[in-house]
């Protein structure tokens, strides 16, 4: 017989206040779908999942924090159910389940601990930590708390789906024509001059129209926002006077994270655009969507469904755990008390579960057809394919998403690696429409560089879509992400102005974050007024955003990287919610923001650097490479391991990809002269086809000098130190020469 709360019970909130817990008649008979709290017929039905509760409560709070309890009366195919009359958007609820205690076998089931609804569309409240929000007693961890976290815990919202659309529609942009630029929603916006002070911080400020403006003049097709599902800073930041300024620390997958709404900081009477209170959070978020759609903008998740914050055996209890700890989360099979984790964080979800598979799917079709996202990344998405506990392309995540007619339609980006295990670095093993972050890009572009010779070959790969990772699968080059910075790391200009990490604010005395950067100070740690150290970091940078904008594949922008924004060398600052993370608007690069959104500009114009295809020409080579005398590459020339230089032949006009009407998007011809010695070097241009000349279109030595006189083939053109020279000729029916020597399809590639 399982216990159920008594008529009335004193409990004692925040601050020491006595307040009842009134319980009333059960709920009536509701429906078992769809999951969550639905407002239908004059009530809400309640629907929560667990095939170990033995009983479900609904706890119904009203503005003064009076609990109203009603028991779910039904229980059908593993979900709890009951329709509660008169009850609608805005309600504040929560649940306690009833059920077993045994941690060594894996079940926490407390009903003293106010669990949040994993299908909630809005949370009103965060957490606060003491012991009231763990399940067990502190010092005996075999023994449930006996005290009520409400109070210490946020609640769930009812809310409903009504918004005015309008017209919204996704941009649609294709794969190939896709920039993604890396943002974080309160860093983008804290700061900046253009958006209202209210709004900064906000979904509000980042659908503004100065943001926008700048994202548009950038030029880039798709905001990537870090998490902004409802999230829990963790306590030991919090101790430090710090937070987790990143978000993966989910908690509410169907939720906008409060923090990050201006309908939330005015409060139910100030209202923003009409959206005033907790409830307002869905709305303003749907509202920025619209108005980046609206500027020709996609909108990509960063989702996190392989953890919560829960954490680990000790974490608190705020949702999951309570509900049905071994339905939500992977048990070790030899001490189901602890979690088998693949995440570093002390859980991992269980995807082998058809309850979790559920919850990632339901939230996934929810952010796509209610909140109108244009796609996600994953977060350490190589756990989301250990249903048995290897890695497989096949695990019942990837089918469920390959078959969805919704989800497998969206942009699906993964970080293909996690934590701790044999195959824990997954790049190249992810199923088709799966386009991923690549690790192997990034670093090898960071070392060539710094003049690290990683070998010709290694360089050719990357550029031109990494094909020993995805061609043999049979995927195109836009499964690689290409990617030189990203929000985990240094940003750009820290990777020129760094050898080391400066972690010491993070309060961890500098041993977090990782210590394989791949950076190069350019001659002084940190800020210099050395005017010859700035210029080479100057160049260092244009360099690394011209490769990769000018590289087959979907390039990944981090946000403030156009800007020269700078960390201060804090190569880990998920903690700093600060000027250390927030973009300084006052002190823009304008040379580099000019140079950037020109690199993005030239990428947009000309569909050869954006080819949907590896090169597969057989009259005249798409793709050829030669040496700085001009000459193809020999397999000799390809296995100097020591060589730094190497030039790129791009025909726009050879088997050209094909427009969405079937109309060839013929391009002119490219060189792209790449010199990353630390000196100036002297290319010879290589015959291509008759009558050619050349023009030069980029020179990230001194874009100021990137017009010349026109090139030939046989002629001489000097490519400056660690530099990229482009070079254009127009688009012509010239034939190519018969005594061409440039190298057929088969040696377009290195051998491996």
């Amino acid at each position: 017989m399982v216990a159920i709360f008594p008529h009335v019970i004193p409990v004692r909130q925040t601050g020491g206040a006595i307040c009842n817990v009134c319980r009333v008649a059960n709920a009536l008979p509701g429906l078992t779908s769809p999951l969550g709290a639905t407002p239908r017929d004059g009530g809400t039905n309640f629907a929560v999942a667990s095939g170990i509760a033995e009983a479900v409560e609904v706890c119904l709070f009203d503005e003064a924090g009076t609990q109203t309890l009603l028991q779910l009366p039904d229980y059908d195919d593993g979900v709890w159910h009951g329709f509660v009359p008169s009850v609608g958007p805005g309600q504040a609820y929560g649940y306690r389940v009833h059920g077993p205690w045994d941690p060594g076998r894996g079940l926490r089931c407390n009903p003293a601990k106010l669990l949040l609804d994993p299908y909630t569309r809005a949370v009103r409240g965060q957490v606060s930590f003491g012991p009231e929000v763990f399940d067990y007693e502190w010092g005996n961890a075999d023994a449930p708390s006996s005290l009520d976290s409400a109070g210490h815990v946020p609640l769930s919202l009812v809310t409903d789906a009504m918004f005015r659309w309008g017209a919204d529609k996704s941009p649609g942009h294709s794969f190939c024509d896709t920039i993604v630029y890396e943002a974080h929603v309160k860093g983008l916006t804290m700061r900046h001059p253009g958006v209202p002070e209210p709004l900064r911080g906000t979904y509000a400020g980042l659908g503004h129209d100065a943001v926008i403006e700048h994202l548009t003049g950038l030029g880039v097709t798709a905001i990537e926002l870090l998490p902004v599902h409802q999230y829990v800073p963790d306590d030991f930041l919090l101790e430090r006077g710090l937070t987790n300024y990143w978000g993966y620390q989910s908690i509410g997958y169907f939720a906008p994270h409060n923090a990050y709404s201006a309908a939330v900081r005015s409060g139910p009477d100030g209202g923003y655009a009409g959206f005033g209170g907790p409830w307002g959070v869905v709305d303003e978020f749907k509202g920025m969507v619209r108005a980046l759609h609206l500027a020709g903008i996609e909108v990509i998740l960063d989702v996190v469904f392989n953890h919560t914050a829960e954490g680990d055996t000790n974490g608190p209890a705020l949702c999951f755990r309570g509900l049905d700890n071994p339905a939500y989360y992977r048990l070790d099979p030899g001490d189901p008390r602890s979690y088998y984790d693949t995440t570093g964080t002390g859980n991992s979800l269980n995807v082998g579960n058809p309850v979790t598979l559920q919850l990632i799917m339901d939230s996934l079709r929810y952010w796509l057809t209610e909140m109108h996202v244009d796609g996600f990344r994953f977060d350490l998405a190589a756990t989301l394919g250990r249903q048995d506990g290897d890695f497989s392309s096949g695990s019942a995540f990837f089918d469920l998403v390959g078959q969805d007619p919704v989800v497998s339609q969206a942009k699906l980006f993964a970080e293909p690696w996690d934590v701790g295990q044999m195959d824990s670095y997954d790049l190249g093993r992810f199923p088709a429409r799966w386009h991923e972050w690549n690790g192997k890009y990034r670093d090898s572009m960071r070392d060539f560089w710094r003049s690290h010779a990683i070998g010709l070959g290694e360089f050719a790969t990357r550029f031109a879509g990494s094909a020993d990772l995805y061609a043999g699968s049979r995927r195109a080059p836009t499964a690689s992400v290409n990617l030189i910075t990203v929000h985990d790391g240094f940003t750009l200009r820290d990777l020129v102005s760094y050898d080391d990490k400066h972690n010491e604010a993070n309060g961890e005395s500098n041993r977090d974050g990782t210590g394989d950067n791949r950076s190069w100070n350019c001659g002084a740690e940190g800020p210099t007024a050395d005017p010859s150290i700035q210029a080479l970091r100057q160049r260092q940078s244009r360099a690394m955003l011209a490769t990769l904008m000018l590289s087959l594949g979907v390039p990944l922008l981090l946000g403030g990287d156009e800007l020269g924004r700078t960390q201060g060398g804090n190569n880990n600052a998920y903690c700093q919610d600060n000027e250390i993370s927030w973009y300084d608007w006052s002190a823009v690069d304008g040379d580099l923001l000019a140079f950037t959104s020109a690199l993005v500009r030239f990428r947009r114009a000309h569909p050869v650097f954006r080819r949907r295809r590896y090169a597969t020409g057989v009259d005249v080579s798409e793709l050829g490479w030669f040496t700085p005398g001009g000459t193809a590459m020999t397999q000799a020339d390809w296995d100097d391991g020591s060589a730094l230089a190497i030039g790129v032949y791009l025909d726009g006009s050879d088997d050209p990809d094909v427009d969405e009407d079937g109309k060839p998007e013929l391009d002119d011809d490219f060189i792209v002269l790449v010199n990353a010695w630390w000196e100036p070097l002297e290319f010879t241009i290589p015959p291509a086809k008759d009558g050619q000349e050349w023009q030069e279109e980029i020179d990230t030595y001194d874009p100021a000098d990137a017009v010349g006189a026109s090139l030939a083939a046989g002629g001489q053109v000097t490519v400056g130190p660690r530099s990229v020279l482009v070079l254009r000729s127009p688009l012509a029916a010239a034939e190519p020469s018969a005594g061409s020597t440039e190298p057929s399809a088969g040696t377009a590639e290195p051998s491996a």
